[in-house]
């Protein structure tokens, strides 16, 4: 996949025709979604001609009743600006797959999974596909991990196969994660005729080795300064957890990240970004490490 090209005047011919709907009106009204990941195989991320260079990028957003909101705010005004800026700061060929979390305890359609995409239909088509199910189990914890999961072993990408480069995977919620997922829902959710049981630090494992693995903390519920949650995921990522505390920021930030990691001095990026957004970018991505995990060996370290 991936294979089309991104236009900046057919996003904003896009959005303006979510003028004015509501997000019923938008994303898929059925549980019933063409983003079911029973029985995938794999997801691809490949080099072509119009794309020589792919950078597979994964972002999984949480659509529990807390963040159900987020994704509308990426379809109505902010696609332009994560895809924008990755591309207008030297990385050229991003593939992006969109993907949406909920909790495998307790949801109907706990995981929802795109396809890797650079033009501007296709991420819309993804993103708007999402059931957004507003469920969640009523604890402090949603099932990132299947994000993981699916990074892990059900992802081929040329960035990482052909150049040794790794790929970004970035959850994004306001809560902590799942400490494993059993036999019975991989079954049932991806179709496993068999398997064990999985933690949370397995498949995170799995998953670094082909991702700059990063989660993204909506700092804005009642999970606010929350330090179990906070706790849960400094342990488990260290720098690569990124506190933010506007949503509205939240494309900027990915592909802030994105650019710095290749080399862009953050000040050049925020520098188009209106004053608010720059603040907040700036401030989330304060302690973050660049230098350490863009390649696969993952060595030098240097500070933004």
């Amino acid at each position: 996949m991936g294979y089309s090209g991104w236009s900046s005047d057919a996003y904003t011919n896009l959005s303006r025709s979510y003028v004015g709907k509501s997000a019923d009106d938008i994303f898929s009204s059925s549980a019933v979604s063409d983003m079911l990941p029973k029985g995938v195989d794999v997801r691809e991320a490949r080099d072509s001609d119009e794309h020589p260079n792919s950078l597979a990028v994964m972002v999984f957003l949480d659509v529990t009743g807390s963040m159900g909101h987020i994704p509308e705010a990426i379809v109505k005004n902010k696609l332009g600006a994560l895809m924008n800026t990755i591309i207008d700061n030297g990385v050229p060929d991003p593939q992006i797959l969109f993907g949406a979390i909920g909790d495998h305890h307790c949801d109907r359609t706990p995981l929802q999974i795109g396809q890797f995409e650079s033009g501007t239909e296709e991420l819309d088509k993804w993103l708007t596909s999402m059931y957004l199910e507003g469920g969640g189990g009523g604890q402090n914890m949603e099932s990132y991990l299947q994000a993981w999961l699916i990074a892990g072993r059900h992802t081929s990408i040329d960035c990482f196969e052909k150049r040794n480069e790794k790929g970004f995977l970035i959850t994004i919620g306001d809560e902590k994660n799942w400490g494993e997922m059993d036999a019975h829902a991989l079954k049932e959710i991806m179709g496993y005729a068999q398997g064990d049981t999985v933690t949370d630090e397995q498949l995170l494992e799995e998953a670094q080795r082909l991702y700059n693995v990063y989660h993204i903390h909506i700092n804005e519920t009642g999970y606010r300064n929350d330090a179990e949650v906070i706790g849960y995921w400094k342990e488990k990522l260290g720098e690569r957890l990124i506190i933010l505390d506007d949503y509205n920021a939240l494309c900027e930030t990915i592909s802030t990240l994105i650019a710095v990691q290749h080399g862009v001095d953050m000040a050049d990026v925020t520098s188009t970004f209106d004053a608010g957004i720059a603040g907040t970018v700036t401030t989330a991505l304060a302690t973050v490490v660049t230098g350490t995990i863009v390649t696969g060996d993952d060595e030098g370290v240097a500070e933004l």
